[in-house]
């Protein structure tokens, strides 16, 4: 069966300039929903630092309320957001992400509260789940239809998961690359890309001369192949990211030892404006990851601000570099670094504007009120914007699989 895609072209270009307050103009008569959404347990909405679920969470709450949502967010403490914002646990937990303790806490606590709504009469709508696995396990054990955003690749340690629980919710792939991977036995019925407001991120066409490398310290992340790209092409490197908890001998024995402050140089984690610049001026980002990367939010940020991509063709890195024209995407660390020279036939605006046009926030929001409402069924109501034709860059294969 082929899974129904739910970008929507002709809602897509205009608004995506636009301050989210100005995305619900397009709204009007249509019947709102009452949404939950569930973020992980373990960091802010927005993030402070390193965060990409908790960035989409932000702004599709926020745009969501926009277009005149009723929006309940269940998240880590200290979250704020344009959405009714409740904290079931008493503190964060960025130090225990993955933490089957916190998450199962986390995802029952909202259930609870999911559950309490309809005996009152406020039931929800549908819930949007983002935090991982418990969620999905439980999602028969609510009235409301839950839709589950693939955040994660599908991986021999998951995909037995996927096989036996993924039927109990509406599956949500973030690229084309993510979907076309499914293992049989599971249906994932469409595809919706991260959001990104393209002019919160300022756009730098004069750079500076130093390449980057944004992420989490995990060896498919790829900062190693950073740096030796960086060298063969004699340039500065900067790292940025958090050592997460089991990464620190990846981090102590092939990151550490090339750090000199010269021509590598780690700054952290960051975020807010410094990270925004830190972006803004870089010559190009380093994307050389070895796994099958669903989405990537670093590339589209730093596309944002019209700095180029150059990426190994893994995974969504494929769909969101379009060679020779936001980036180019090379094999291994020798052709990085050849392709640094080439960086000069990269316009900067053209980076940007692949960014707008395929990730903005309303494709996104338009593609997930769609999302809503086929899982609520045809009897809840029409789609809030027409569904026009799925762009062929957007389109997927046709699935073996059936579903009655």
């Amino acid at each position: 069966m082929k899974p129904e895609n739910v970008l929507d072209p002709s809602a897509a270009m205009s608004a995506s300039r636009l301050p989210l307050r100005l995305l619900g103009a397009g709204n009007a008569g249509v019947d709102p929903l009452r949404i939950a959404v569930l973020a992980p347990p373990w960091i802010p909405v927005p993030p402070p630092g390193y965060g990409g679920i908790e960035a989409v969470v932000d702004l599709l709450c926020e745009a969501l309320v926009a277009r005149g949502h009723e929006v309940t967010l269940f998240a880590a403490r200290g979250s704020r957001s344009a959405a009714r914002v409740r904290t079931p646990l008493e503190a964060a937990h960025p130090d225990e992400i993955g933490s089957s303790l916190y998450e199962s806490d986390h995802v029952a606590c909202a259930w609870e509260e999911i559950d309490l709504a309809a005996e009152r009469g406020r039931a929800f709508d549908v819930v949007h789940d983002h935090s991982g696995f418990a969620a999905l396990a439980m999602a028969d054990r609510v009235a409301a239809p839950v839709v589950h955003t693939l955040h994660g690749p599908f991986v021999e340690e998951t995909i037995p998961f996927y096989q036996r629980h993924g039927h109990k919710a509406r599956l949500v792939a973030i690229s084309r690359s993510q979907a076309a991977s499914a293992p049989a036995g599971v249906w994932v019925a469409d595809v919706v890309p991260n959001p990104i407001a393209v002019d919160r991120w300022p756009l730098r066409v004069e750079k500076a001369d130093y390449l980057l490398w944004v992420g989490r310290m995990d060896r498919v992340k790829g900062a190693h192949r950073a740096i030796e790209a960086a060298r063969l092409a004699g340039q500065t490197l900067v790292l940025a990211g958090p050592v997460q908890t089991g990464q620190e001998e990846y981090f102590r024995e092939l990151v550490e030892p090339h750090i000199d402050g010269r021509q590598v140089h780690y700054i952290g984690e960051v975020g807010g404006i410094a990270k925004q610049e830190l972006f803004a001026n870089a010559a190009a980002l380093l994307m050389p990851v070895r796994w099958r990367e669903p989405f990537g939010m670093v590339m589209i940020e730093a596309l944002a601000c019209g700095t180029p991509v150059i990426a190994f063709p893994e995974g969504a890195a494929a769909e969101i570099v379009i060679d020779g024209e936001n980036g180019m995407l090379v094999a291994d660390e020798a052709e990085m670094a050849d392709a640094v020279e080439r960086l000069g036939s990269i316009d900067p605006e053209d980076c940007r504007a692949s960014v707008a046009e395929r990730y903005g926030v309303s494709v996104s929001v338009a593609g997930y009120e769609r999302v809503y409402r086929r899982a609520i069924g045809p009897d809840r109501g029409r789609p809030s914007l027409p569904t026009g034709d799925v762009p062929e860059s957007f389109r997927l294969p046709a699935s073996p699989l059936s579903r009655s």
